[in-house]
């Protein structure tokens, strides 16, 4: 079931995502060659810790989890795609670092994330990392009302496809409010005019995952929860927040001017 929020509850989920955006902007600030998955975990467990916000990652173990996951963030490195647990690797020069981020605060979940490079790019990671950000404009902007959840679907697809890159079929994003998962599901490719019709308070997660060599297949690692490329090419994966209004989309984890 799809809950609508309220404008109160659209502004109370806004201030949850922007601690998630202080938080993305605190580790990617940090990140350099050298620093530790655990050390950038811990910038970000700080940020949370100063506004008295909670992570819903850390604890969470969805039924395909062998373990409760153990970081309040996802750190997914080269060809990991999403889910990687924070460890002691430490970065290194030219590394795709992925990182997913979520926060409650006053009962309200926000969620985002960001793709990045350390050190020295390769310039064919700076076009996967632009394509996953175009490709994350393109829903966001199809977010409004009167548009189905397949229009969303497809504007991210097409992005994604035009420029040759791999999609994961059963990942993508999802609704969001009191919990981090909610209805409805926003695939990252789809038809235009199908699924469910977009509502003012309607509240979704759009996170395009992109895998650069243009296939769709990935494997879970040993640790069960990192998902990673079967040919060990490189991925993206970004994500904002985002409320359906009559206004048009509102992102609430933007970190514009963070």
């Amino acid at each position: 079931m799809v809950e609508l929020k309220t404008d109160t509850s659209i502004d109370a989920m806004h201030a949850a995502g922007q601690v998630v955006a202080r938080a993305l902007t605190a580790v990617r600030r940090c990140a350099d060659v050298g620093v530790s998955l655990l050390e950038l975990d811990a910038v970000a467990r700080e940020v949370l810790r100063e506004a008295g916000a909670g992570s819903p990652f850390l604890g969470y173990r969805p039924s395909f989890a062998p373990t409760p996951f153990p970081g309040v963030i996802c750190a997914s490195v080269n060809d990991a795609i999403v889910h990687g647990i924070p460890d002691g690797y430490r970065l290194r020069d030219g590394d795709l670092v992925s990182i997913d981020c979520g926060a409650t605060l006053d009962g309200w979940a926000g969620d985002s994330a960001v793709s990045f490079i350390v050190g020295a790019p390769r310039a064919a990671d700076v076009t996967l990392i632009e394509t996953a950000e175009r490709a994350l404009a393109a829903g966001v902007g199809a977010a409004v009302v009167g548009n189905r959840v397949g229009d969303i679907a497809h504007a991210i697809g097409t992005v994604c496809r035009s420029a040759g890159y791999g999609i994961m079929e059963d990942f993508g994003g999802h609704g969001i409010g009191r919990h981090m998962h909610e209805d409805p599901g926003v695939p990252n490719e789809g038809r235009p005019g199908r699924g469910l019709p977009l509502r003012h308070g309607m509240v979704i997660a759009i996170e395009p995952m992109l895998i650069s060599s243009g296939r769709d297949d990935y494997h879970p690692a040993p640790d069960g929860w990192t998902l990673r490329t079967n040919d060990g090419s490189r991925a993206a994966h970004v994500e904002h927040t985002v409320a359906i209004t009559d206004a048009g989309p509102r992102v609430l984890t933007s970190r514009e001017g963070l």
